[in-house]
């Protein structure tokens, strides 16, 4: 990945931003501009609570390239409290047997590095089980 869009990204990527239609009120991630619900332009920035619980989910064994050092691991689809499914991969689970519907929220982790070892870092979001105080 290349730097501008790194940074071009960082909204989306660390605090879940996306838009909101102005015109039919519906929730939009990742920001695309125009709603795909009413057609018309939404340019109306929305934070996401990265709140939600799980839609579906795989186990990964046989990863691209740039993610082998993490395998196995989870991909979920996550249906987020406000409507939108966003596709990531799950941390944190240790021993939980995941399961459709559990509870889950958005944390910040790394999720690969470009290049060598002197190369991007790339953090995004990734989601855990919800934890509850």
């Amino acid at each position: 990945m290349d730097i501008p869009r790194h940074w071009r990204l960082n909204k989306q990527r660390y605090a879940l931003t996306g838009e909101v239609c102005p015109h039919c009120n519906a929730k939009i991630f990742p920001p695309r501009d125009v709603c795909p619900e009413c057609g018309d332009e939404a340019k109306t920035e929305f934070e996401f609570s990265g709140k939600g619980e799980i839609y579906s989910f795989t186990d990964i064994y046989n990863a691209p390239e740039g993610f082998e050092e993490t395998i196995p691991y989870t991909v979920a689809l996550v249906k987020l409290d406000e409507g939108p499914l966003v596709t990531a991969q799950l941390t944190d689970i240790g021993d939980q047997n995941v399961e459709i519907g559990m509870p889950v929220e958005m944390i910040t982790r790394k999720i690969r590095s470009d290049g060598d070892e002197r190369g991007l870092l790339v953090y995004g979001y990734k989601f855990r089980p919800l934890v509850t105080a």
